[in-house]
This record gives structure tokens, sequence and C-alpha cells, in this order.
């Protein structure tokens, strides 16, 4: 794979201020290097070890962060609002079962009424594609978004995090083997971690799993598409595994049903012995255990699956942090 990444992000993307600094964060497929070592430079920042009380920051302090999700999580969403309150910000939770939008009221108009209320930054996750995005166009100066995972398209803060943790337990990424497998035409964490690690230069990126789950193109340029399991883990340093995302079909036909998936391409001890003696396994969750993956995949001693919780935390804090100096410096912060 190229080692060649993004030095500057794109003049008119829409993420950035005039002077390049980071306002919103929808998508990392134009997001420089150089924007986003910072990123992960501040979050290392706010890990501390275990059993030690967690990190605490005052940067949002008197600030209001609201948590819009209009689709299903756990990981995501209490990570984010445990990043706003160790932040110190006011925070607001609201999902679909308790908003307008059920009773037909537009997203637009839920922005504007909670913008309204003085908040500061929106985390959004929605299952329509383009939503962060056309949020970020219409609200106020002062008013930062962050787009929580979207559609099939994207999930920024889960690739950073992803990112860090790799980082932190392997050698550097130019020397590395990744294979993320499953449902790869489906997931954003697929696309958004495969677009990082193309923009950091990762040595080989390995999308794998069934036919009717690859993409017609690989999602960055140099990755790899292989339908042969025991291919695309061999001596294989980073082993990720997806999920298959049935709520993104519209039709069944050519979805593997658990067990088949399970038999061709689901993670066991056995087939991890075909990837590098230390490779480390990831999985973003949910799991469906037995199916993508072993619980004794999950749970042995090359997982760094709760440590990428643990990282995510600190990630959206570093991401929080960094969008409010953003509005402060360009004088449009409160």
């Amino acid at each position: 794979m190229s080692t060649e990444a993004a030095t500057h992000a794109p003049a008119d993307d829409p993420q950035l201020t005039p002077d390049g600094r980071l306002r919103h964060l929808l998508s990392l497929a134009t997001l420089p290097r150089s924007l986003l070592e910072p990123l992960l430079e501040r979050a290392e920042r706010y890990l501390t070890p275990l059993g030690e009380r967690p990190a605490r920051d005052s940067a949002l302090k008197g600030r209001t962060v609201a948590n819009l999700f209009f689709e299903p999580s756990t990981r995501t969403r209490a990570s984010f609002e445990l990043a706003a309150h160790r932040m110190s910000a006011d925070v607001l939770n609201l999902d679909v079962n308790m908003s307008s939008r059920t009773k037909g009221e537009s997203v637009l108009d839920t922005i504007l009424t909670l913008q309204a209320m003085e908040v500061d930054v929106f985390v959004v996750r929605d299952a329509s594609a383009g939503i962060p995005a056309f949020i970020a166009r219409n609200v106020a100066p002062h008013v930062s978004v962050l787009n929580a995972g979207e559609a099939d398209v994207s999930h920024p803060t889960q690739a950073l995090l992803d990112l860090l943790t790799i980082r932190r337990r392997k050698p550097p990424l130019p020397e590395l083997r990744v294979a993320i497998v499953g449902d790869i035409a489906h997931s954003r964490v697929a696309r958004s971690t495969a677009e990082v690690l193309h923009t950091f230069g990762v040595g080989e990126l390995r999308l794998v799993g069934p036919p009717d789950l690859l993409p017609a193109e690989p999602l960055v340029p140099g990755a790899m598409l292989v339908d042969d399991l025991a291919r695309g883990l061999r001596d294989a340093d980073v082993v990720m595994a997806l999920r298959i995302q049935r709520e993104r079909f519209r039709e069944m036909e050519g979805i593997p049903d658990p067990e088949q998936y399970a038999r061709q391409y689901g993670i066991t001890r056995e087939r991890l012995r075909g990837a590098h003696p230390d490779a480390i396994v990831m999985h973003p969750g949910p799991m469906n255990r037995g199916v993508e993956i072993d619980g004794d995949v999950a749970d042995g001693p090359q997982s760094a699956i709760l440590e990428q919780v643990t990282n995510g935390v600190a990630v959206r804090m570093a991401v929080l942090a960094t969008v409010t100096e953003t509005l402060i410096a360009s004088g449009s912060g409160r």
C-alpha cells in the first residue's frame, strides 16, 4: 500500500475554518495527517493507567454538548457522554424515542430549537447519509457538529480510536499488515478506518469478507479485497472483526446466515494462528460472539477490544477540546 499520505486538506473543506482549524468532524476522507496527529497526541494525554482516576479537563466548562442519537448506540453514546462530562460540559442526551422527529419535526427544526437553548456542540448519529454535513451547513458560527456514525458512510471518531489503539500496541504503521474482516461493503467503521490508515501510511490493508459483502472497489487506494479468510489473515499484525450490518440491507439475498458466516469467516483461535504470533485482535462492537468472533478470542490475550473502548473516551475528549478551541480562536466561541 502506498505510504503517500495527505498533508493538506482541500481549501473548501466544510469541516475547517478559513485558517485551516478543525471546526466540525464529519469525515476523515479529506483531513490531513497534520490535523489528525495532534488529536491523537492530545487523546494520549487523557489516558490514565487502569485503576487510577480518569483524566479531567475544564476546557468545556460553561458549554453545552447535545448528543443526538437517531440510531441505536451503546459504546459511542456512552463514550461521548463521559467525554463531555469529563471536559466539564453540560450534557443533553436525545434519542429518537424522545424526539419530536417521531412526530414529524424536521431535523433542522430540532437542531435550531436546541441551538436556541445555547447548545455549543452537536454530536449526531443518524441512519441517513448526509445528515451531519447538512446540520453543519445550517448551524450558527459558534456551533460545532461531530459525526457519531452516519449510515454506512462514516464514523470518524471510531476510526481515530482504532488508529490510536494500533499505534499504542504495534510498531510504526508502515511496517504493519492490517486485516479488516467482515461486512466491508456496509460498514462505516471499515470505511473510516481504511481512510485514516491510508492517510497515516499503513503498510498493507486487506479488506476481507464474503464476496457479496465486499465493495465493488477498494475503499482506499492500494487496499486489497480478499474473499479467502486464511489468505486475508496470513501474517497479519492487526485483525479487526466486523459484524454483518443487517439493518443496512434492503434485501436479504446474499447475506450469509450466522452459522454459515461463522463457519467460513468467524475469527477463531485456530484461524488466528495464521496471523502473526503477536497480532492484536480488535472489534468496534457490538460483538456477536460465536459469529464474527469467538468468545475465547475476544477475551483472550491478543484482544485489544476493551482498550479500544478506553481509547474512545480519550479520543472524544480530544475532539471536543479541539473544536472548542477552534471556535474560541476564531472569535465565534462564546
